[in-house]
């Protein structure tokens, strides 16, 4: 009898990612799952897998196939997977759905993540789709498409942690514990002024070591690393890896915050050096 997609010789099969080997085994039977139309059975094995492996099942399907596992396929979940796979695949994902169906995942994206994808449209589906998206993100998405190619603007991510310079620790922690989902890194917290102006970091390994009474202005660090939004992409790569950062700031010319940049977002950028 096969093993269902839940379980390997090793034991459970966890959201860590399925084993190499693993792979044709449980892709036939999802194959079964996905040609006999059983679909709660199919929506349960899906969940016990990793959002990089769904992505690559995905790969092997027609676009009706795939159309109809990304709607099995929790919200928060889809928008993940959406954002490992290649601009091909998600175009194909895309086309097999209507406007505001491609939206509502294009809006459950990391910011960064939607304008690489959508950069990478024709002007007029951009202009079609950002119809049907949420006021407030449709205008963040222009304003990130309004900054030059290859830039740090283009890549940069708006969800991190940031706080005034009079926030305490206490503060600052319940802040972090209720919008840590939605925040694409919590490593650093950036310090800032009532201008917006970037006056320093901290690590949240010293946040946590501090005492509830403490303001972060007390614990940051003032030597601030960081890139304009029209650096080109090469820079950002360069200073990155010569600091060994996990993310650097972004700010205007005025020295405000207005992103960051993760390794994540720059490794392509490094690779193709």
């Amino acid at each position: 009898m096969s093993a269902e997609p839940g379980t390997g010789d090793d034991g459970p099969l966890n959201k860590r990612g399925m084993k190499p080997m693993d792979f044709e085994r449980i892709k036939a039977r999802l194959d079964a799952l996905v040609q006999s139309g059983r679909k709660a059975e199919l929506r349960g094995a899906l969940n016990m897998l990793n959002e990089v492996d769904i992505a690559d099942y995905l790969e092997t399907l027609d676009n009706e196939q795939v159309l109809m596992v990304f709607r099995l396929l929790p919200k928060d979940v889809s928008a993940d997977v959406f954002s490992y796979m290649d601009n091909d695949q998600r175009t194909r994902v895309m086309e097999a759905m209507d406007d505001q169906e491609a939206m509502r995942i294009i809006d459950d994206m990391f910011l960064d993540d939607a304008v690489d994808f959508l950069e990478e449209l024709p002007a007029g589906v951009v202009k079609r789709m950002l119809m049907n998206s949420d006021p407030k993100r449709r205008e963040l998405i222009n304003q990130f498409l309004r900054y030059p190619e290859n830039s740090a603007g283009r890549i940069m991510t708006i969800e991190y942690m940031e706080f005034h310079t009079g926030t305490t620790v206490g503060q600052a922690m319940a802040e972090i514990r209720r919008t840590a989902p939605d925040k694409e890194t919590i490593n650093t917290l950036y310090i800032i002024d009532d201008r917006r102006e970037l006056l320093g970091t901290v690590p949240l390994r010293k946040l946590l070591l501090a005492s509830d009474d403490r303001t972060v202005q007390e614990l940051m660090d003032n030597q601030i690393i960081a890139v304009h939004t029209t650096d080109d992409q090469e820079v950002v790569a360069d200073t990155v890896r010569k600091y060994d950062l996990l993310s650097i700031p972004v700010v205007d010319h005025e020295e405000r915050l207005v992103g960051i940049v993760t390794v994540d977002d720059i490794v392509d950028v490094i690779e193709e050096e």
